[in-house]
Order: structure tokens, then sequence, then C-alpha cells
């Protein structure tokens, strides 16, 4: 029997970074899941599930008193032939399928928007060429939900982009067929006013596989739930995530890996940097491995890197095992400052303090960066970890 591995994020150390750590939290919600705002109370900032959000500066997502206007996000969906895209109705029965909403917000944006947009690759089809989603934010408020559906045996990559100033608040589904393979690239690249909430659910087919990675960089408030869980056996999940955040900002990361069927794998990496004042970053990593999850094998993992004094970062990972015959789990997370014994073996070796940090974090976020795939993205990303390193130079 694998044993859960506590391992503390560490202590406050001196200056002004928290660090919190916690091993007793509950993985599921207090509420149940429900697609009826009603089900959920109105949160007030002391619910176990809100106490690190900035409620103030949701812009009425979670109370009910943000109004859908026609300023809202544009959508724009580019895919490879073969690819059906559709807009549908509220009655779809696929939307919803890879599951229901745990909070107020995600069930409010169910409940509230108009026409959801699917996409399908029929089944046995491998694509070559990215679908990419363009979510560019008109200066409104929106509530959105978008369906991605791959057939059996399907192959896709799926990159969806967010820009612009928007209130947002979406639901997204991942369905995956038996033995389908998808990468979803979701970036977060707002400018400096959005606000972004967001539950990702995944059902991962009987031996397919689903990777996400998870790029934040912008906004005044971005909270995103990615949520997975299992159709059938063999399954695999890798959810990778790489956050920057910046003076005045909150970007706020909530999983959750439902091992609720036999014989399934899954890995979880997030990375983060942050630098100014009151910047401040959520990482909840919760994982369940359910009485039925015989064979299950686990590991999660959150590290971050404070580069100034003023940041605040709070990682809390969780891990329940219901039952004793499993391959493996466990847990990791770690908080430090810049490492001056890196920057100082760099700039005795000739290289000026300003390239020797930069050097330092790119090699950090290097690992997660190469887990995209797609060389237009990537160059983009490193591209804004760099301009956000100059700014701090500035």
């Amino acid at each position: 029997m694998a044993e859960a591995q506590n391992i503390p994020v560490g202590s406050t150390t001196a200056g002004s970074i928290a660090v919190a750590a916690e091993s007793t939290v509950a993985t599921r919600m207090s509420a149940p899941p429900s697609f009826d705002v009603a089900d959920f109370p109105v949160p007030h900032g002391r619910e176990e599930e809100w106490r690190f959000t900035p409620l103030e500066r949701l812009r009425g997502l979670h109370d009910g008193t943000a109004v859908a206007n026609g300023n809202g996000v544009k959508v724009d969906v580019q895919a490879p032939e073969g690819v059906t895209v559709e807009a549908v109705g509220r009655d779809d029965a696929r939307l919803g399928k890879a599951g229901t909403p745990v909070d107020r917000v995600a069930a409010q944006a169910y409940s509230a928007f108009e026409q959801a947009g699917v996409v399908t690759v029929p089944k046995e089809t491998v694509l070559t060429e990215p679908i990419r989603i363009t979510v560019h934010g008109e200066g409104g408020t929106a509530f959105g939900h978008q369906v991605i559906e791959l057939g059996a045996f399907a192959e896709a990559v799926v990159v969806i982009d967010h820009t612009g100033d928007a209130v947002l608040a979406a639901n997204v589904d991942y369905l995956l067929g038996d033995g389908a393979k998808l990468t979803v690239v979701s970036v977060q690249d707002w400018d400096e006013k959005a606000v972004h909430v967001a539950q990702h659910n995944a059902l991962v087919g009987r031996d397919a596989s689903f990777k996400s990675v998870v790029v934040t960089f912008g906004g005044d408030v971005v909270r995103l739930h990615p949520r997975v869980q299992y159709a059938g056996p063999g399954g695999e999940a890798e959810l990778f995530g790489l956050y920057f955040t910046d003076q005045g900002q909150h970007q706020e990361h909530r999983l959750l890996v439902d091992h609720n069927v036999p014989h399934c794998k899954s890995n979880v990496v997030y990375k983060g940097a942050l630098q100014g004042e009151d910047a401040h970053a959520v990482w909840i990593g919760d994982v369940l491995i359910e009485a039925k999850a015989e064979g299950t094998d686990t590991y999660e993992m959150n590290r971050n890197l404070v580069l100034t004094d003023g940041a605040r970062v709070d990682s809390v990972p969780n891990l329940e095992i219901e039952t004793g015959e499993i391959v493996g789990a466990g847990h990791a997370s770690a908080t430090g400052r810049f490492d001056d014994e890196q920057l100082f073996y760099l700039m005795a070796r000739g290289i000026p303090e300003h390239e020797a940090r930069r050097l330092v974090v790119r090699g950090f976020f290097a690992e997660l960066v190469q887990q995209i795939g797609l060389p237009d993205i990537e160059e983009r990303l490193i591209a804004k970890i760099e301009e956000e390193l100059e700014a701090a130079v500035a």
C-alpha cells in the first residue's frame, strides 16, 4: 500500500512573503454539485472554497448582480477540415455531460448562457493541425459554455486563447471517447482589469489520454477550477499549469482529480512565479481515490518562486484515499524566494544580474513550456515571461 506523502510547503519567511500549507482540507465542496444557482448560497468569504478569493473584485459574478450584455466576449473558432463546429441551444444532451457545477459562479454561468459552442472531432480522426478557439473580451460581462468532444480513438490539440477585457464566467467540457487523445492549452492573457472565473470538466474514456496545459498571465482576478473524472479503466490525465502573478493580481487554480474507476493514472504539475506588492497566487490540488478505484497511480506537485517582497502564495495539496489497493499516490508543494546562490554562481561567471535572473526563471518554467508542443505558443509564452521580468527591472 502506498502512503500519501505529506510534504509541507514550508514556514513563513522573513519579509513580506506569506506561505500556507494544510493537509486536512476536504477535497469535496461543501455544497453538492448542481445546475441550479439556488442550490448554492451566496458566498461571504468564510467558506473553505472561497476563503482565498477576493469576492469584492469578482464584479458581481458570485452574488447574481452581474448581468450579461452584448459587449462581453467575441468567440472565434478555427478548425481543420473534418471537425464540426456548432452553436447549440440549452437542450443539447452534451452540455453538462462532463461535469456539474460545483460552486455558485459555475451554476450561474450554466444558467445564464444563451448558446453553447460545441466542437466535435469524429471517431478515429487524427488531426495534424490544432483547433484554435479565440475568446476576446470587448469590455462587457458574459456567461459562456464550450464543449470539446472527441470520438473513439480520435486525436486532437486544442488551443483556447483568452485576450482583451471582460468579466467572464464559463464552463468548459471535455468529452473523450474510448482510446481518444486530447491536449488542451488554455491561455489566460487578459488585459489588467479582466475577471475570469471558469470550471473545466474532463470526462476521460476507457484507455483515453487527456493533457491540460493552463497558462495564466493577465487579468485582475482569474479563478480556474479544472476537474477530471474517468468513464472507464485505463484512462490517463496530465494536468500542467504555469502562472506568473504580478503586482495586485489574484490568480487562483483549484484542481480536483476524482479517481472513480479502477486502473487509471493522473499526474499534476503546476509552477508559478510572483513579483510585486499584493501579488497573490492560490493553488489547491485535490486528489480523491474512491474505494472502487483500485490500481490507481497518481501524483501532484506545486512549486512557487517568489521574486520580490510583498507577494503571497497559498498552496494546499490534498490527497484522500479510500482504498489500499493502489499503485502509488503522493503530493508535494514548495514555495521559496529567488535562489541567491544560483544568482551568485551565474554572476561569478560574468553574467549580469538582470540576465542571470532571466535565465533562472526561464529554467524554472522550461519543463512546462515544453509540454505545449506548439512552437508559436511556446515562443509567445517565453516572450511574455521575459516581458514580465523586464517590467520588474524597469
